[in-house]
């Protein structure tokens, strides 16, 4: 039978062990150094407590008068045990020089010869000894006694060794008791701070904490979103290698530590980073990408910081706005299909009618018509995708009763365009511009047609006056020039910075990208983006993408090479 393994104890758990074992070793130790240093303390001051006693009565003239008489013990009996009492010592005797006792505690012990060393002291030393005499181990000091610098009888003062004893273990229970509350106080603040370390680490031991974040760096950088932490006064936590692209920091950039504000980031998309609410699937602009950003306040009794996710937009936007296009081109073939019907069904009726020459003519006149434009456009622009774009986007605005016409000085020749410029943000740009225009002309006033224009097919024989489009396109060496004007109301000077913003439309809410993602897509390639009043009293919107000069925009290309790879 298999036994089960048993779980390592937890991270907290090992250091609540650890930290008791080191308490009581700290506790212990102080016990025993205190002890040890207490008992010598003790028997020091014993020492010196018996030799000051013995000194005192060395010294005193009473004595040195009593040793003259006949019988010394009547008068120094009582005197020794007054001082014995009085200083709390264990004996004093008093002897001649012979060490024979003239005082003692016993009584029966008077007269008898005293246990202990005396030469130093008839040599006229003072010293300390421990010795075992009739009471028993004791600490003693013996001094001689001196009458006119003759030494006359000696004194020696002791205390028991069992006092001292008696005395150290009384020192002894109070720092056991000390040691006690020092140790069962560490051990309840160890356990306290081993409880709160066992919440923060979920209860995981140290081989799980060091695998956990051995994973957690793993999946950080390989992780394809961008991740963003930011701590309870908003600054940036942890940051993996995604979020560091979307949000354009450079690799050798110090985020970590840095506040949101520090980046240089878009307004709206600082606001939503520091926003203390959720926010879910909200598209935002930086300057080279479109990036949808989720955000998640970290709450546990009180906000402790925001988890931010960014996944990369980009891509998406540009095909839905291609999908955008396709479906307007859709739109555009089947209302065309159904004017060419129209158109076969009146030429059939002129046939049938014996109105040939007549047919003949209508025909040809539309055919002419719808020619001119084709004609135009693939003359002047022999790049074939901005080609398709402009027939395209003029069969749209020619539905909704928008001229769209090609200025004359439109030119761009096959390969004046470098790989570098994605076909993809030409069609952002030039698409987008060219669908804001025919919005603003067809809900604005309508203008006289620009000399030397030329015009679209009309489907129906439109006035001449009706809401037109103007396009320029031209190339030379050094940059692309994109031109869009239109008939329309224009715009104010105090909306010109607006206008670019994500989210500023006058559609209602749901619009507002087109323009944004323009200036983002001329951004990426080294562009700029203009607005002034045009000719026809309505907004024009230039681009100019650099060419020639290809230093300054060749980060900016590659970069949108691999956006539209």
């Amino acid at each position: 039978m298999r036994l089960p393994r048993t779980r390592p104890r937890s991270l907290a758990g090992q250091l609540f062990a650890m930290q008791v074992v080191l308490i009581a070793a700290v506790v212990a130790g102080c016990a025993v150094f205190a002890y040890v240093s207490g008992s010598a303390q003790a028997e020091e001051t014993a020492a010196r407590q018996v030799r000051v006693a013995a000194l005192a009565v060395a010294d005193s003239p009473s004595v040195r008068e009593a040793i003259r008489t006949p019988d010394p013990s009547a008068v120094l009996q009582p005197y020794a045990e007054r001082v014995r009492e009085d200083t709390g010592i264990a004996f004093v005797t008093i002897m001649d020089t012979e060490r024979v006792r003239w005082t003692h505690p016993d009584t029966s012990q008077i007269g008898d010869t005293f246990l202990g060393n005396t030469a130093k002291a008839l040599r006229g030393q003072t010293f300390t000894e421990t010795y075992t005499g009739t009471l028993g181990p004791s600490i003693r000091v013996v001094t001689p006694i001196r009458d006119n610098g003759r030494i006359v009888g000696l004194v020696s003062a002791g205390i028991t060794v069992d006092r001292v004893s008696s005395q150290v273990r009384e020192q002894l229970g109070a720092l056991a008791l000390a040691a006690g509350g020092a140790l069962a106080l560490g051990g309840i603040g160890t356990y306290v701070i081993n409880a709160r370390l066992r919440r923060h680490t979920h209860g995981m031991n140290a081989a799980e904490l060091s695998r956990l974040h051995d994973y957690h760096q793993a999946t950080l950088h390989a992780v394809r979103e961008g991740l963003l932490m930011l701590d309870g006064r908003r600054r940036i936590a942890l940051i993996n290698d995604a979020g560091r692209e979307l949000l354009g920091l450079a690799p050798d950039t110090e985020a970590v530590g840095r506040t949101v504000d520090e980046l240089a980031l878009p307004a709206p998309l600082t606001g939503a980073l520091l926003a203390s609410e959720p926010r879910v699937d909200e598209l935002h602009l930086t300057a080279d990408r479109v990036i949808v950003v989720n955000t998640r306040p970290v709450v546990g009794g009180e906000q402790r910081g925001t988890v931010v996710t960014l996944r990369d937009h980009t891509e998406l936007q540009a095909l839905t706005g291609e999908l955008d296009s396709e479906r307007g081109f859709t739109q555009a073939l089947r209302s065309q299909a159904h004017e060419a019907a129209n158109r076969l069904h009146t030429v059939v009726s002129l046939i049938e009618l014996g109105r040939v020459e007549e047919a003949v003519d209508f025909a040809t006149a539309e055919l002419e018509l719808a020619q001119v434009l084709t004609d135009r456009v693939v003359g002047a622009v022999e790049e074939p995708v901005l080609a398709a774009l402009l027939l395209g986007k003029a069969a749209q605005a020619n539905e909704r009763g928008v001229e769209l016409v090609l200025a004359e000085d439109s030119l761009i020749d096959d390969g004046a365009l470098p790989p570098s410029l994605a076909q993809r943000d030409l069609v952002t740009i030039l698409g987008n511009l060219i669908d804001n225009a025919v919005d603003a002309a067809s809900e604005g006033p309508e203008d006289a047609e620009e000399p030397g224009a030329v015009p679209a097919p009309r489907t129906a024989g439109g006035p001449a006056g009706r809401a037109r489009v103007t396009v320029t396109a031209l190339a030379d060496e050094r940059e692309l020039l994109l031109r869009v004007a239109d008939t329309g109301a224009g715009i104010g000077p105090e909306a010109a910075d607006e206008v670019f913003r994500r989210g500023w439309s006058t559609h209602g809410a749901g619009r507002g990208l087109g323009l944004a993602l323009v200036r983002q897509a001329a951004h990426r390639n080294g562009g700029t983006v203009e607005l002034d009043a045009g000719p026809d009293g309505g907004a024009r919107f230039t681009v100019r993408l650099p060419l020639g000069d290809r230093t300054a925009g060749s980060a900016a290309g590659a970069r949108a090479k691999e956006v539209t790879a």
